[in-house]
């Protein structure tokens, strides 16, 4: 049998003589995430060894597992990847699966100040109005209450509205994962302009985005 060279780097899908330079879209004061998968391999080898080398025991077989592994962890940063690796050798005595790194790697997000998604969603239900003036934990937990509906978080059962909250509060963690600046709250601001009175329709839209933006 064949075994897996212990300091092998090899990258997902290439030869040992292919370089596995960074993308420059990777890049942000942060290892690439094909050095992640490599170093993460490189964990699971010294803490799982026997176990290791029986599901990787030839050089094609790790190619392309750790091509596989690339491709289901896309949507995480380098970073994420590297913790999810650490916790999991210092708290499994087997060798990990692809979906406990994933679950590791969303239980990540903490290294960019976003709460935990259950936390986010508490909070977004707690928070007093008006909701643009409260001193959020971080504007992702903000911004999907926005996008869920106050009224419906207000309203709705946990079990109907958590799912939904989620949904969007996951968008905007990937946003700033990937380095995006998300936008602030903001207090809607009625137009003073006493010389041309508001039609009822715009009368309208204007109060449901101040009732919105109040929780009203």
């Amino acid at each position: 049998m064949k075994r897996v060279s212990k300091g092998s780097q090899t990258a997902a899908g290439q030869s040992k003589h292919s370089s596995a330079q960074p993308r420059s879209a990777d890049r942000v004061d942060e290892p690439d995430r094909i050095d992640a998968i490599n170093q993460l391999f490189a964990e699971f080898e010294l803490a799982y060894h026997n176990q290791y080398y029986k599901a990787y025991s030839t050089e094609d077989r790790l190619i392309l597992a750790k091509k596989y592994w690339l491709g289901c962890l896309s949507e995480f940063s380098p970073r994420q990847i590297v913790a999810a690796g650490h916790k999991l050798v210092r708290s499994q005595d087997y060798l990990p699966t692809i979906s406990a790194v994933i679950r590791g790697c969303e239980e990540g997000i903490a290294l960019f100040g976003l709460p935990a998604p259950r936390d986010a969603y508490m909070e977004a239900c707690r928070a007093p109005a008006p909701k643009a003036d409260y001193r959020w934990s971080h504007q992702a937990v903000y911004l999907a209450g926005r996008a869920t509906d106050w009224y419906f978080l207000a309203t709705e059962s946990e079990e109907k509205s958590f799912p939904v909250y989620a949904h969007y509060y996951w968008d905007f963690c990937q946003r700033v994962i990937h380095g995006e600046e998300l936008e602030k709250p903001a207090l809607v601001a009625l137009v003073n302009n006493p010389g041309r009175p508001l039609s009822i329709e715009e009368q309208q839209r204007r109060m449901a985005l101040l009732r919105e933006e109040l929780d009203l």
